[in-house]
């Protein structure tokens, strides 16, 4: 019965129309950024899928065990772009004016799109704890299989063998019954420039989809080790070569831990009698748990930011929201590698970004609920201040040299006056601001902050005013002028 009476509460319409305005925009980014991420996976298996003649069924199989991983930042891109697309059309139409004027505030607004953040994290979650460790267990299976596939039909009498890379072999004969080759020649190019060349009376094959490696074994034979300056000649019973299939993502045996379930990881970890084995494990682990945890932080962050859009303003909120990602991951990354050196424990290196964006977006939502802008005036102005003086000293000396060269050129032609050069000690124009004068031949000289006036230079430093490091150098540059001139009077 309760449940009924906050459902009947509950403004279903606003709710469903709000998840209508984040939902369409994400389905398209979603859509928009697999496109993308498909692209760039598609070369490798292209590469892949015309050295096996793969078919169109295999391939398929084997591209669809890729999109677990690439849902795993699919997913919270394009939930952040939806929800800040949705929010900025909103914002630019005005509607949300409309809904504050009808009584509804910021935080009403806030259970539709923490209900569609929820539901894209927790399909995060799903892809990153279920379907990933299987995705990288049936890609290992089915590459496994069709390598084998291609070796074993690759080796035949008389023929020789590229299957292998850049280990090429060459068999007399088969026998048929047993699977023994007769008389093999092996030629492995494998980080040396001249081939080293082993001949076999016998030799065998086998292959391992454990750690997706191929074994030749061959018996009775020699191996020719050729150099520019001595060869080398070993004779030998048994000799192996291990060569790794590689799968067309180019890792072939890298795919343990991202293979296991998270009980398996957290039993890994426990069994593990290195230190830096067991870190990998619970690294593992957390990253599984972390990222869909920081989809759902990073989904909220689009409220704020698509909230930003006005009529007739140039819309901030998708830049920022993709700069916003990319530092989330950044962070996320800089947080792995302090755990993996051991500077900072595991679970407070992988969590700490979560818990920086999640501060971060509630510091956000309360600011735009009060209507106050997203960053402090005191942070602004200081990154204002911070910026103009890094401007100032890269094209100051610029300037002055511009500035010189014209007032050298007018002396010159008797365009300026000596009476003229005491504007210099008129007009002063302050900045309210910043606390900063400038003098009439300033380029700053019009700014729109600069609303005070003084009578000359002393007043405005006598009012706690500075002159800015373009005036400074005209200032010191006027008043040598004016000591010259009095020495040559005298």
């Amino acid at each position: 019965m309760l449940a009924m009476k906050i459902y009947s509460k509950t403004p279903q319409l606003l709710y469903s129309y709000l998840a209508t305005e984040m939902l369409a925009p994400f389905f398209a980014s979603f859509i928009i950024m697999n496109c993308v991420f498909f692209l760039v996976k598609l070369i490798p298996f292209l590469n892949f899928v015309l050295d096996l003649n793969i078919g169109i069924s295999d391939f398929i199989r084997l591209f669809s065990y890729l999109f677990p991983n690439i849902f795993l930042y699919s997913l919270p891109m394009s939930a952040l772009l939806g929800i800040t697309i949705g929010f900025s059309r909103l914002s630019s139409d005005s509607e949300i004016l409309a809904f504050k004027a009808s009584g509804i505030s910021i935080y009403q607004i806030l259970p539709p799109v923490i209900i569609v953040a929820a539901m894209i994290a927790l399909f995060t979650s799903y892809f990153s704890i279920k379907l990933i460790p299987l995705s990288e267990i049936s890609m290992k299976q089915l590459t496994y299989q069709l390598l084998k596939e291609k070796i074993s039909e690759g080796v035949k009498e008389h023929v020789f063998t590229e299957a292998l890379g850049e280990v090429v072999v060459y068999i007399d004969k088969v026998d048929k019954t047993t699977g023994e080759w007769q008389n093999v020649w092996v030629s492995d190019t494998r980080g040396v420039e001249n081939p080293t060349i082993t001949m076999a009376s016998t030799g065998t094959m086998t292959s391992t989809i454990s750690n997706m490696m191929v074994s030749i074994a061959l018996r009775n034979g020699s191996l020719h080790r050729p150099g520019n300056e001595s060869a080398q000649i070993v004779e030998f019973e048994l000799y192996q070569i291990n060569i790794p299939l590689k799968p067309p993502t180019g890792r072939a045996t890298a795919l343990k831990r991202t293979a296991l379930s998270m009980k398996d990881l957290q039993e890994e970890a426990r069994l593990a009698k290195k230190d830096s084995d067991k870190k990998k494990y619970l690294i593992e682990a957390h990253k599984r748990l972390v990222l869909p945890v920081g989809c759902l932080i990073i989904s909220l962050i689009g409220l704020p930011l698509g909230l930003q859009a006005r009529p007739g303003k140039k819309a901030i909120g998708i830049p920022a929201g993709l700069a916003i990602f990319v530092l989330y991951y950044v962070f996320f990354t800089v947080g792995k590698t302090l755990a993996e050196e051991g500077v900072l424990p595991v679970p407070l290196a992988m969590w700490a970004t979560n818990f920086l964006f999640f501060a971060l977006t509630l510091f956000w939502i309360v600011r735009i609920s009060n209507e106050k802008p997203l960053i402090p005036d005191i942070i602004t102005q200081c990154l204002r201040n911070f910026l103009e003086k890094s401007t100032a000293s890269i094209i100051f000396p610029a300037r002055i040299i511009k500035s010189r060269l014209q007032r050298k050129a007018l002396e010159s032609s008797k365009a300026i006056s000596k009476e003229d050069l005491n504007m210099y000690k008129n007009a002063i124009k302050g900045n309210a601001k910043s606390r900063v004068f400038h003098v009439p031949l300033c380029e700053y000289y019009n700014c729109k902050n600069c609303t005070l006036f003084f009578k000359n230079i002393e007043v405005a430093i006598d009012a706690g005013f500075e002159p800015c490091r373009f005036c400074e150098d005209l200032i010191e540059e006027h008043q040598k002028q004016t000591a010259s001139d009095k020495g040559e009077m005298k």
